[in-house]
């Protein structure tokens, strides 16, 4: 087991931050146009200024033995390609991204082997300017690595190994997918969806597409995550609003190639109708 002491962080969004503030002497990598922005500006996680320790892409002296990938869809890109530097056939890297592709596009540039399946789950943060509130219920699901949890015990990161890590991403996908782009659409909290009858029939008809998708990918027991996914919806705070939505309302790019694009990318490779992705995606792309 690898003992994992040097890590970098990539992305310092509203997840991002939540992890550079556990772990303390983490590099957060910036390019240069970013690094003068949060010198200028400072984020502050609820209420507090972060004092980080910045690194540029183009360093070569710190290798990394962990890398979180925390940054939204559109940055996933140059993410990829700026950490290189920092990337060794020890360097185990996470992606805390939405979706399910992201780990296909690490493993492209730097191997399967490395990857540590997983997804983030809590409650929303609050995002205004560079100021970040989040309440403190985090959790990374992952495959169970053991020098990853041993990590995480030592600096205090709240995780769950679940039986069958790519199902459980799936269902978060499902999750995101229906429960995201819906509320970003209608500007409703997940009080106001699961409260309005006809607004969760539309939730389930999304559902049942990325319930096809997940099973002509190979995913297990795909029948029961319908049942699942509400299940979680239904524990969301009343008045939380989901990420998107706080995109949309504040002018932000959403992820919306990650869910509905994905979908509507899966439906043509599996020949699976995606009627209710293909409105979700024009509805929001007309909203940018």
């Amino acid at each position: 087991m690898k003992n994992i002491n040097k890590v970098l962080i990539c992305g310092l969004g509203a997840i991002g931050c939540i992890y550079a503030d556990k772990i303390k002497d983490a590099k957060i990598l910036v390019d240069k146009q970013r690094l003068k922005k949060y010198q200028d500006n400072p984020t502050t996680f609820n209420g507090r200024v972060m004092e980080l320790d910045y690194i540029l892409p183009e360093c070569k002296d710190f290798k990394a033995d962990l890398i979180i990938i925390a940054t939204k869809y559109d940055g996933l890109s140059d993410a990829i390609k700026n950490i290189e530097n920092f990337v060794t056939e020890n360097t185990l890297i996470i992606s805390l991204l939405n979706g399910v592709t992201s780990e296909k596009l690490i493993a492209e540039k730097y191997g399967k082997e490395k990857l540590v399946y997983s997804y983030f789950i809590g409650h929303s943060a609050v995002r205004t300017g560079r100021n970040i509130t989040q309440d403190g219920i985090n959790t990374i699901v992952f495959d169970g690595n053991k020098s990853v949890k041993e990590f995480f015990d030592r600096v205090g990161i709240n995780y769950e190994i679940p039986d069958d890590i790519i199902r459980s991403m799936w269902l978060k996908f499902m999750l995101n997918v229906s429960s995201n782009q819906t509320s970003a659409v209608l500007r409703k909290t997940f009080g106001q969806m699961t409260e309005n009858t006809k607004c969760m029939e539309f939730i389930v008809n999304v559902m049942k597409e990325v319930q096809a998708a997940a099973k002509a990918e190979g995913v297990k027991n795909t029948e029961t995550m319908i049942d699942d996914a509400l299940v979680n919806l239904g524990k969301m705070t009343p008045d939380g609003k989901t990420s998107m939505l706080q995109d949309v309302l504040a002018g932000r790019k959403t992820e919306v190639d990650m869910f509905a694009g994905v979908m509507i990318e899966l439906g043509k490779k599996h020949n699976i109708p995606t009627p209710y992705n293909s409105v979700l995606k024009g509805l929001l792309e007309a909203l940018s």
